[in-house]
């Protein structure tokens, strides 16, 4: 297991008006599942070249371990990338194919193959050694691929958009592939997605990434329960929003007035704003609330199968409110109905 120190890290291509990568400091404990994660062109990529050494920051330090990597030779970091069309060697057959760096170290052929077919038992292809690469499905590549990866044993393993080419179904199979190897190994891991669900149901911790600039790394329910702004709160599905003035013990807004549980109420502007997931809102034709309750009107309702989404009006703010399965039988759009916001559930944030 390798900890990884990502310090200050900064890479500007020419052609750009910013930085591809902008003064990004990450901190990876040992045996950590670490997405990169954040819309294309945000630098994801160009962060793991860097560690592998295919690229050179232009300021900035990489360390393994406390062990600057820069000056190491991208062939003796004992850090693997695989990358988003796999690579496979076409000439070769799988066998060939995972077994590749260990021939080119001059390892014993019995050796090889004894290495081979655990690696291939590991990924659960044990009976395909002998196929070439243009036999094998998406899957099954992509499968070879992270196969002849984890041969070399890597202090490091690296994942380039690991699911993008899959399937639904073998996206699923890949996803619990690799958090089940990755475990059981114990290898450090960094993956590139733009993919929220998928950095969700992966990674133990997120660095959401926006043109160049780290905006946070925490564990995935904070993204969802704490955004760092209103852009992140928005990438991961984040809908209501309401425009803050800060009070004492409340906060004045469009609606009316609004209370928080929240803690970090000193390090809020005067001006800041709320967010709440729609499946945290709670609807209904009584007033059944203590506080945080404003009344509105259902502008549409839409059934998606698992779930109920309502759009209300309150005082010209839309908020979207989602209910599981058919959501409350008698209410219907144009109902006037009473909306909470609990207080345990609004996050309030600068911006």
């Amino acid at each position: 297991m390798t900890e990884v120190n990502i310090v200050n890290l900064i890479k500007n291509f020419s052609g750009m008006t910013r930085p591809a990568v902008d003064n990004i400091s990450i901190n990876i404990q040992n045996g950590e599942l670490i997405a990169l994660l954040g819309p294309s062109g945000c630098g994801k990529t160009t962060i793991l070249k860097m560690i592998t050494g295919l690229l050179t920051p232009d300021n900035g330090d990489i360390l393994l371990d406390n062990q600057s990597i820069l000056s190491v030779p991208t062939e003796k970091r004992n850090v693997v990338m695989v990358f988003q069309n796999y690579l496979l060697f076409p000439y070769m057959n799988v066998n060939e194919n995972v077994g590749f760096s260990l021939k080119m170290k001059g390892d014993d052929p019995k050796v090889i193959n004894k290495r081979v077919q655990e690696m291939l038992e590991l990924v659960k292809l044990p009976d395909i050694g002998e196929r070439r690469p243009k036999q094998l499905s998406g899957g099954q590549q992509q499968r070879v691929a992270l196969a002849r990866a984890l041969i070399a044993n890597p202090r490091l393993l690296l994942l380039d958009e690991p699911l993008s080419n899959l399937d639904a179904h073998l996206r699923d199979e890949m996803r619990e592939l690799i958090t089940s190897i990755q475990k059981k190994l114990g290898v450090t891991c960094m993956f590139v997605t733009h993919d929220q669900e998928e950095a969700v149901l992966l990674a133990d911790k997120i660095a959401l990434i926006f043109d160049g600039k780290l905006q946070n790394f925490a564990e995935p329910k904070e993204f969802y329960e704490k955004p760092i702004n209103v852009s992140a709160a928005k990438f991961f599905g984040g809908v209501n929003f309401i425009e803050l003035n800060k009070n004492t013990n409340y906060f004045d807004s469009s609606i009316g007035k609004i209370i928080s549980n929240q803690k970090n109420v000193d390090e809020l502007h005067s001006k800041c704003i709320a967010t709440i997931r729609p499946e945290n809102i709670k609807i209904s034709r009584e007033n059944i609330y203590q506080d945080n309750f404003f009344k509105g009107k259902i502008k549409s309702v839409i059934f998606s199968g698992t779930h109920t989404r309502y759009k209300i009006v309150i005082n010209n703010l839309n908020l979207e409110c989602s209910l599981q399965s058919l959501g409350i039988q008698n209410i219907n759009k144009e109902d006037e109905v009473f909306v909470n916001l609990p207080k345990d559930k609004i996050w309030i944030m600068n911006d």
